[in-house]
């Protein structure tokens, strides 16, 4: 690639950011390897989304429209909460238009199958996860060009938004209908196959990240990495942070049971990195986007850590209460289901009522076969 072809925004002029940012996009997009990078970004976003379609059953999907609480809750999460935090911390460290943009499309991205994953593990409820995962997903749709919009107009005449390729966004969220919609065709037909799918792709969501992460630094180079802003390292781990908390906090505003609100949580702070490394890496050239192309990965390594220290808190001191909650109701209703019975059986102990000749009532004592 030539470098007069170079966008303005990569050319370096625009701060010290700038410069090393083009430098690497040259590099990364010179690489043959590109190309076979490419390829594994599209396939591994295909076997996400088919093991996200194999987990949504109708009958549950029918009864969330019914009751759209999921629904609305990802919504809120994803595409309100989400985006403008992006936003608010794009400004708050004074990104370039190139980290602003990386970060942008990261929050506007709808929720990733990690959450399910987790969920099941802080004992959350499962329907509620993937039912907002699958909503979210099909809401990005039209909601994430619309957020990407919004959001990037204070960056409005720098060459990077100008060529933000809406278009192009869309496209690769509408590939990813397809492979959802036939994974709930196997759900339906096939339950045993989807259960199996589920779980090759979650465990094709850890693999692939990895490679991902070990392929780029590789392309990159150590030293670019290096290069990257202290402010997107700080932005890749307090963006999760406060997405957890953000759904937290609108799960209680919802006045929803405490496992509902470690469900939500999880949704709202776990974004679709492979979607928004997929869009990176399909619709901007290599020389445009330059090392920002690390930043779903960083964020993808924050989130599943800090993710993963929600887990062993909650296993450490959450779930001795979870179970003694449990266990406490059980108790009560094991406790008013003798009261009950013995009740019964004090009413049949006084005896039956006979009525005799003279208008008189006598009780007599019946006795209890053993």
């Amino acid at each position: 690639m030539a470098s007069s072809a170079q966008p303005p925004a990569a050319a370096g002029g625009g701060g010290p950011d700038g410069g090393s940012l083009a430098g690497g996009g040259e590099t990364f997009g010179d690489r043959s390897l590109s190309q076979g990078l490419s390829v594994l970004v599209g396939l591994g976003l295909c076997v996400t989304m088919l093991g996200l379609g194999c987990a949504v059953e109708l009958g549950q999907l029918g009864h969330q429209l019914r009751r759209p609480v999921g629904l609305l809750l990802a919504l809120l999460g994803q595409f309100v909460a989400m985006p403008l935090l992006a936003f608010l911390l794009a400004l708050i460290f004074a990104l370039d238009e190139v980290a602003a943009v990386a970060v942008l499309l990261c929050g506007c991205c709808p929720g990733g199958n990690l959450s399910n994953l987790m969920s099941v593990l802080v004992d959350g409820d499962m329907n509620l996860s993937i039912i907002m995962t699958a909503s979210s997903t099909l809401l990005a749709l039209f909601l994430m060009p619309l957020c990407l919009w919004i959001y990037s107009r204070h960056w409005i005449n720098t060459a990077v938004v100008q060529l933000l390729p809406l278009g192009a966004v869309s496209l690769t969220l509408g590939s990813t209908l397809l492979p959802i919609g036939l994974g709930v065709l196997i759900r339906y037909r096939h339950p045993r196959a989807a259960d199996l799918l589920v779980k090759i792709s979650l465990w094709s969501l850890l693999v692939t990240l990895v490679v991902l992460f070990i392929l780029t630094g590789t392309m990159l180079g150590p030293d670019l990495l290096a290069q990257i802003p202290a402010s997107v390292y700080a932005i890749a781990v307090l963006m999760p942070l406060a997405g957890y908390a953000l759904g937290y906090g609108l799960a209680t505003i919802f006045k929803m049971p405490p496992h509902c609100r470690r469900t939500v949580s999880l949704e709202t702070g776990c974004q679709n990195v492979q979607l928004c490394t997929a869009i990176l890496k399909l619709t901007f050239s290599p020389e445009l986007i330059g090392s920002m192309y690390m930043f779903p990965l960083l964020y993808a390594l924050f989130q599943s850590a800090e993710a993963g220290l929600f887990v062993l808190a909650y296993k450490m001191y959450g779930k001795d209460s979870y179970k003694q909650d449990t266990l406490g109701e059980e108790e009560d209703t094991d406790i008013s289901y003798k009261k009950l019975k013995e009740e019964e059986v004090a009413d049949t102990s006084y005896g039956t009522v006979t009525t005799e000749e003279h208008n008189s009532i006598q009780m007599e004592p019946t006795q209890t076969a053993l």
